[in-house]
This record gives structure tokens, sequence and C-alpha cells, in this order.
């Protein structure tokens, strides 16, 4: 109980609230004194002393039960197996033999009404990133994540074929509604234990954060990790960085006016003075790149874009033409909107005209948008980028379109957040994408998306 009273002053205080060593000692000393029998009593004798400015208490209201919680996960409602008879039990076991080993050991987990071990959850807290994610505003989002992971969505459509299946073999409506209900009640109270769950590590997450951060430590932090006055920081960092790289490339760039030397040429042009080559040749070189840009300004993704865009905008100089594109469910052209004077305000403008939602992601049908009207922008002196976590919410992900686009362009590079061990988990389509890339590159953090910026304007 002292280790989790520490854990909860230390979230406090990292996000914010000012908890003196006083006001600890007291907190202590008003627990030995009301007991935690009654756990009303316990949160307000912690609230009365940890927390002096009303400003501060939707903070502690927050945090306390993600500490202090009912101390069990919620349990599945029931057991399928003890509610079916050999026969029906028979027909479940001959339906699931279809399925995939996973998706097979998920159904068969609803049925036994079997929540999932701590092991278990720690293990999918790794593959999704929640370790590194200390701000509560991530918890839902990060559960779905989780949720995909256990691959839910297809659990769903399993269960669909397997319910056709038992009606087909003469089991009544109202056995199969019962079953049902009972699977619906078992898929619910695990989405409860991952919540609560996701809710507890990051309070433990926060309790272990710094309460600041130099900005030379938010470059190197996950994007999934970052608070939104961290990502207003790194906004205007953006700036001193671009401008940083804007003079490394143009320096490069001079230096390389020239192009590489053309000994073929150079020996055909100097036959007239027998051959000692006098008139240097050199090979045209084209030293500004074009870009075709395509950003997934999703939840998952909108951040990066955001980077991604403010670069481009800072570096125009440095880039012949560039053609930018935004989509979730459909593409948008947006380079007009940078023509302005003002990078942020158009890119607030994008993102204020595309607003994010749940599970509406749709690359492949954007995919087809572009090569209905903008193909024509991808030639042989183009790049094509797209910054995107190859996340389609299942739907067609279109690699014929992209292989066409691909080999239209001179290169085809991919920004992706996501580590690969999380490609082609849930509805990842990138295992499809990535071989018909030049390169991916990972840019999880604001340190790598430079690096790929930089990457970009070298080739």
């Amino acid at each position: 109980m002292e280790g989790r009273i520490l854990q909860l002053i230390a979230a406090l205080r990292a996000s914010g609230v000012r908890v003196s060593l006083a006001e600890s000692a007291e907190a202590f000393s008003a627990v030995d004194l009301m007991g935690i029998l009654d756990r009303n009593v316990f949160r307000l004798s912690l609230r009365a002393t940890l927390v002096k400015d009303a400003r501060d208490l939707p903070v502690f209201d927050k945090l306390f039960p993600l500490f202090f919680g009912s101390g069990q996960p919620p349990l599945s409602s029931g057991n399928l197996n003890d509610e079916l008879t050999a026969q029906e039990a028979s027909f479940l076991i001959d339906a699931l033999r279809q399925f995939a080993e996973q998706l097979r050991q998920n159904i068969e987990r609803l049925m036994s009404g079997q929540p999932l071990t701590r092991d278990e959850l720690d293990l999918l807290a790794k593959m999704v990133g929640l370790n590194n994610i200390d701000d509560l505003g991530y918890q839902n989002w990060m559960a779905q994540r989780m949720e995909r992971a256990m691959a839910f969505p297809e659990v769903g459509e399993a269960l669909k074929q397997i319910f056709q299946q038992l009606e087909q073999i003469g089991l009544s409506r109202e056995r199969i509604e019962q079953i049902t209900e009972l699977l619906q009640a078992n898929m619910q109270a695990i989405k409860q234990q991952i919540n609560q769950f996701t809710g507890e590590r990051i309070a433990e997450n926060i309790s272990e954060r710094l309460p600041a951060e130099g900005i030379d430590g938010l470059i190197y932090r996950p994007f999934r990790s970052l608070s939104e006055d961290d990502k207003r920081i790194l906004m205007i960092e953006v700036k001193r960085l671009a401008a940083a790289l804007r003079t490394r490339i143009a320096l490069r760039q001079k230096h390389a006016k020239s192009g590489q030397l053309d000994a073929k040429a150079t020996i055909r042009a100097n036959l007239k003075h027998h051959g000692i080559p006098i008139d240097i040749r050199h090979r045209d070189r084209v030293r500004k790149p074009r870009i075709v840009v395509i950003c997934d300004v999703s939840t998952s993704m909108r951040f990066c874009s955001e980077l991604m865009l403010s670069f481009l905008y800072a570096l125009q100089g440095q880039v012949t033409k560039t053609h930018a594109f935004a989509f979730i469910d459909h593409l948008e052209y947006i380079s007009d909107e940078f023509k302005g004077s003002d990078g942020n305000a158009a890119i607030s403008g994008i993102l204020h005209r595309m607003p994010a939602g749940s599970y509406n992601t749709d690359l492949g049908y954007s995919l087809k948008n572009f090569d209905d009207k903008h193909i024509e922008t991808l030639n042989s002196r183009t790049t094509l980028i797209v910054v995107g976590d190859g996340r389609n919410n299942y739907n067609n992900p279109r690699f014929d379109l992209f292989l066409q686009m691909s080999r239209r362009a001179a290169r085809t590079l991919w920004l992706n957040p996501e580590p690969p061990m999380l490609w082609g988990n849930g509805d990842s389509d990138m295992p499809g994408y990535a071989p018909l890339c030049s390169s991916v590159l990972k840019v999880s953090s604001l340190a790598e998306l430079v690096v790929a910026v930089d990457t970009l304007m070298s080739g």
C-alpha cells in the first residue's frame, strides 16, 4: 500500500500538481489515522492532504482509481462449456477446426469465460507500445490497439460464421441467441479488463516520468507517448530543426552542382586532342527533388503527418515541386493550401477540415482516388513518399494500385512509426506494401523523422 501511495504522489507531481515532502508526510499520517478499510474515507484522506488547489482536483480524481481500483479485474460472465449439451459441444468443436490457431484460441477463451493473465496483458502492452505512454488521454486508444492485437474484429466475424453453421444444422434460434449473449458478455468483460489494465499501466508510467523534460529528451520520445503540451513544444522545435536542415541541404546542393565526372563524354569530346583530356564533361544532375507525399491524418498518424507537412513547407526552396495529399477515408489534394506565408495556419486548416475518427481509415480507397485523378504527378524524376502506419481498417489495401504508383516513380519511401514486429498484426497491411517500396523508414520520434527527411533530400 505504501508503494502505491508513493506512485500516486509521483504521478501527481509528474502531472503538474505541486506536492511537497511535508504534504506527503501528512498523507501517510492521515492514512494511519483514518485507515484503509473504507475506500471513500481513504480517498478523501489522500485528497485533502495532497491537493491544495481546487484546479488540481480533477487530476487527483482521475489518477486515484487507477492506483486504487477495485483490486480485481472484471471477471468473465460465464463458461459456455458448462451450458452446452454434448451434441452442441461437438458441433462447436467441428466448427472451430476451420480457423487458424490464434483465432481458435481467442474464441475458446470466450467460450470458457477465461480472463487474460497478467503475463498476457504485459505481452500485449509491449506489442502495442503501451509501456511508453504516459498520457491518460490515450487510454481508450491504447485499449483499442490491444483489442486489435487480440484480433477481436476477426473473432467477431468468425463467430458469425459459427452461428450460421449452427443454424444450418438445426440449432434453435433461441438457443443460438443464448450462446451469442454469453459470448458477447465474455468479450465485453475482457474489453473492460484491458481498459482497466491500460489505465493502471499509464498511471504507473506517469509516476515514473520526470516532472519536466528538456527538449533534447522530447525529440527522442515516441509520438504516441507525447502529451498535448509536449506536442506544442515540438511544433516550435520543428521550425529550428527545419532551418538547420535547410542550410545543410542547400550547402550539399551547392557543392554538388557540377554533377559527377562523365568519363565517356570527356574522352569523346577530346578525341580531337588525341585522347588527352582537356575539356571536362559532367553528367547532368537533378539537384532538387520532385516530391509527391501522401499523408495519413487519422488519429494514430495525425501528429507525425503534421510534423512531416511542417518540414516540407519549411523546405520548399530545396524542392523543385511538391504535390501533397492527405487522407483518412478518402484522398484530398492539399498543396494549394501551402501557397500562403503561414504554413502552420494551412496545416491547422487541413486537419480541421479532415477530423479524425475511430476505425474509418481506408488507404485502399484513397489510392483509388489518387489513381483516378492524380496519377500524372508521378514520373521518372519523382520521389513518392507515404507517411502512414499501413493500417487499413480491414478494407481492400489495393496493392495493385500501389505497385503501379511505385513503378512510375523514381523511388518510393514509406515513413512508418510502427516497428516491423507489429506489421501484419490486426488490420496492418504493411507486409504487402513494404516490398513495393525502395525503402521503409521508421519514424516514431521527431529525431527519426529529421533523419528520414534528410535522407529524402539527399537522394
